[in-house]
């Protein structure tokens, strides 16, 4: 099949090459230049598993082409999946400026029936909007070619996203009306490779389908909340939250996903549709209650460290070195949007620290956007250094903090660490050590919701 792909974000980039690699012939269209360049040079805007590779091959195949002409892209597509960002505004509702524009320039250069379908997260109404506005571009141009809109939203994972689009767990298509009946058939043929050891496609109303990604997002992210209220809480009663989890997570009523502890979530998806989802509910005259307890207790969260590194090392900062393991918000990208550290990392330095960040994919965009963050603050700016080895931000630092649960940090060689850090003391927001491991070899362990605990010496004869 014909598809173009409107954005070549995250959600675009990896929808566009999965198609391709299955043998359909993708258009990609993007009106940045710079990145439409940087695609078709072989290099990509965003680190992702398993992408690279997929793209050089599709490219190579003349299956995937990246472009900035509308008007081609749109000839392209016989399916025309729009998949541009859709950004909080101030007051949490998305911003659908990008949504609407791909509409309306598919609704100017259509010369036949598009089916169109929104990938973005976007609101409930939002294709009824999108409709409305290919409508009035036809109705300017005095055309009357047929088109639907159709509900296609996306549930990948960032760092497995790859492997989520090629073996989906669900399918979910919203479509409506007389042609919504031939849109649901193209998609059902655009599909069928993922259905072929058991159907994985769920059908349903637009309404439903847009309805379903947010819900599925608030959901998680109450997940998330939850455990770290739990952990804040085992730390003063003097339980275990890994053992906590273990035993809750062993109900299959509840199952393990999404009950780690932590320094709260971040990213594109989470801390924007919990917000969206809230403004959708304001606009009904609806508080979501437990929503705003959610982005209350993340928000509360990204600052946990903080609190327990003051307690230990006092308010004031100056003179100390942090160093600090992991940025992106969480492993196998190099997304920094919402990411703890960037609370993390401003706090401290704002109480006067030198802060060491090492990461192993993050670091320039970190850069970028921690220099940002403290864009009026120079003397922040000097105090902050990013290093290209995980061992060059320990040597001599008062402490080491975790952010990020990196394979590469989960097996550290405990006694080059405690040698190389001036004192052998551990901030972990990723719970990634055993608390009695960490003590026997006399390194100081703060975790999230496993308590304190003090280092001891193993005895000599031991």
């Amino acid at each position: 099949m014909k598809i173009t792909i409107i954005g070549t974000g995250y959600v675009g980039l990896v929808t566009g090459a999965c198609f391709a690699e299955l043998g359909n012939n993708v258009f990609c269209l993007d009106v940045d230049s710079r990145k439409i360049e940087m695609l078709n040079s072989g290099k990509l805007p965003i680190h992702e598993p398993g992408l690279q590779e997929l793209i050089d091959r599709t490219r190579t195949s003349g299956r995937l082409q990246f472009s900035t002409q509308i008007e081609a892209s749109v000839a392209h597509g016989d399916v025309q999946f729009i998949a541009v960002g859709t950004p909080p505004n101030k007051d949490g509702s998305a911003d659908l400026r990008y949504v609407l524009a791909a509409a309306r320039n598919i609704g100017r250069y259509m010369r036949g029936f598009k089916v169109i379908v929104d990938k973005s997260t976007v609101p409930v109404g939002t294709a009824e909007r999108v409709g409305a506005t290919v409508a009035e571009e036809l109705a300017r141009r005095k055309m009357s070619y047929g088109f639907s809109v159709v509900s296609n939203p996306e549930f990948l994972k960032e760092g497995a996203a790859v492997e989520d689009f090629m073996r989906p767990d669900r399918i979910v298509i919203g479509s409506d009306n007389k042609a919504g009946k031939y849109a649901r058939e193209q998609m059902r043929r655009l599909y069928k490779p993922f259905n072929r050891s058991h159907e994985r496609t769920m059908y349903m109303d637009v309404r439903s389908a847009e309805f379903t990604k947010y819900a599925a997002n608030a959901m998680l992210a109450t997940r998330i909340s939850f455990m770290n209220e739990m952990a804040n809480l085992a730390d003063q009663v003097g339980a275990d939250i890994e053992s906590v989890r273990r035993g809750i997570g062993s109900d299959p009523r509840i199952g393990y996903s999404f009950l780690y502890a932590g320094a709260g979530y971040g990213g594109s998806c989470f801390p924007k549709d919990v917000q969206a989802l809230m403004h959708t509910a304001d606009e009904y005259g609806q508080t979501l209650k437990i929503l705003e307890a959610v982005e209350s207790v993340n928000e509360a969260q990204k600052s946990l460290l903080v609190s327990k590194i003051t307690a230990r090392l006092g308010q004031y900062l100056t003179g100390r070195t942090l160093a600090v393991w992991g940025l992106s918000f969480k492993p196998n990208t190099n997304d920094m949007r919402e990411a703890p550290s960037r609370t993390l990392i401003v706090a401290l330095l704002r109480r006067g620290a030198t802060v060491r960040a090492y990461d192993p994919v993050a670091m320039q965009r970190a850069q970028r956007v921690l220099m940002l963050d403290l864009c009026d603050e120079p003397q922040a700016q000097a105090r902050l250094s990013f290093v290209s080895t995980q061992a060059e931000a320990l040597y001599g630092a008062d402490a080491l903090v975790i952010m990020t649960e990196w394979k590469t940090f989960k097996s550290p060689d405990l006694d080059v660490l405690k040698r190389s850090l001036k004192v052998p003391l551990v901030f972990d927001g990723r719970n990634l050590y055993e608390p009695d491991t960490m003590a026997e070899f006399g390194i100081e362990y703060y975790a999230i919701g496993r308590g304190a605990v003090p280092a001891y010496s193993v005895p000599s004869e031991v």
